[in-house]
């Protein structure tokens, strides 16, 4: 039989708000366009480019620049929007998936998860968690990021 996947709204509202909390303290230190963070994970290279600013938003971009091991598609490339009111941030896209729904049929023709949308925030809850505990940032101030 069949089931049907729901959101639970409430676990994702919470997840929204612990990985607000855990963002902010990793962010570039000023909320402006083209600001840039740099980290260093257990020798991977991450970096944090904040693409749009506004009064109540961020758009911030997230990415691998090492190699590492992994091939391409599996590198870490995020944008999230955190929103400052509401104090959520929410991943708007990954990889290769240019908008998120909330849910998703299954099977769907791209094979995403019935729960796509709460994976990859889960995973952005992992991501964040990993780089406040083991990250060190790289503090270059002639660093210049190709994700711009």
């Amino acid at each position: 039989m069949k089931t049907e996947y729901r959101v639970d709204l409430p676990a994702m509202m919470r997840l929204y708000e612990t990985n607000y909390a855990k963002l902010v303290r990793l962010m570039p230190k000023r909320d402006e366009v083209g600001q840039v963070c740099r980290y260093d994970i257990q020798g991977q290279e991450y970096v944090l480019v904040v693409r749009e600013s506004t009064r109540y938003t961020t758009l911030l971009d997230i990415a691998q620049l090492s190699p590492g091991a992994a091939p391409d598609y599996l590198r870490a490339n995020l944008t999230v929007r955190l929103y400052h009111d509401a104090r959520v941030a929410e991943v708007c896209t990954t990889q290769q998936i240019s908008r998120l729904k909330p849910r998703y049929d299954y099977p769907n023709p791209r094979m995403h998860q019935r729960d796509e949308k709460h994976q990859v925030n889960a995973f952005l809850s992992d991501w964040l968690g990993h780089c406040l505990r083991r990250g060190v940032v790289a503090s270059d101030p002639m660093y210049k990021s190709s994700l711009n």
